[in-house]
């Protein structure tokens, strides 16, 4: 059986999402009723111990989240299709592209973790490695993450998502997972790439994009979005679909 999804218009163009590590399947639903549903069909996927995969074991490393895309997508009847991955999701398209490059037409990471992780001291590796069992540093990681400008409520309700909507075992299994993975040695750098970054995310830069897809993918572009952070889809969900879109249609007129 394939992980649990949903799926958002029925359009030729196929586009598997993939969702950050304080996501899950539903964690883009802000941009879905804005979603171009004749043109496309996006598809949202849990994770192994995510949503409605919460309670299914694994190993929770970006191999098996590659793995079970292109399960998905075979499920689905998807020979060739687009992917978009948000945050660590952003690595696991990176990893599906390298697996199977000739179905994959094009990528967009949002505010992702590039193939390699990020540099990270040992204060921000302890906060991410508490956050799984305490509350109160999940939120701490979102504000963070976000330019500490959003309203404590939402703040608040992101990290209480997160901790209902996840398996605290996988959520502490996936930080090594998005932190450490390097495949870069895999990457032969032919798809159209897409990153998109908000202005306000104090980790995932304009500068990283560049220094990571940028010289991994010869054709690849960095965007930044106005009056975001860390999460988009949350932030400007309009831009967000906008700078998609806009983007998946070149694609697909090449």
């Amino acid at each position: 059986m394939p992980n649990t999804f949903h799926r958002v218009g029925q359009g030729p163009h196929p586009v598997i999402v993939l969702h950050g590590w304080f996501g899950d399947a539903h964690a883009f639903e802000p941009i879905e009723p804005w979603l171009s549903g004749d043109a496309f069909s996006y598809v949202f996927m849990d994770y192994r111990g995510y949503g409605g995969m919460r309670d299914a074991p694994g190993a929770y490393c970006i191999d098996e989240i590659a793995a079970d895309t292109l399960a998905l997508a075979d499920a689905l009847g998807f020979d060739r299709f687009s992917l978009v991955g948000h945050s660590m999701g952003g690595m696991a398209i990176e990893r599906v592209a390298t697996l199977a490059p000739r179905r994959v037409r094009a990528l967009v990471p949002v505010a992702p973790v590039p193939c390699g992780g990020v540099p990270m001291a040992p204060a921000a590796r302890g906060l991410l490695q508490g956050a799984a069992a305490d509350l109160a540093k999940r939120r701490a990681i979102i504000d963070r993450s976000t330019g500490a400008r959003l309203p404590a409520a939402w703040v608040q309700w992101k990290a209480a998502y997160s901790a209902q909507h996840a398996s605290a075992d996988a959520f502490a299994a996936y930080l090594p997972a998005w932190a450490d993975t390097d495949f870069s040695d895999a990457i032969d750098g032919r798809h159209p790439v897409l990153a998109l970054v908000g202005e306000h995310d104090p980790v995932f830069t304009a500068a990283l994009m560049t220094a990571t897809y940028g010289q991994r993918y010869p054709g690849a572009a960095v965007q930044v979005l106005q009056n975001a952070g860390h999460y988009p889809m949350n932030e400007t969900p309009l831009a967000l679909v906008a700078a998609i879109e806009r983007f998946l249609h070149a694609v697909a007129a090449d």
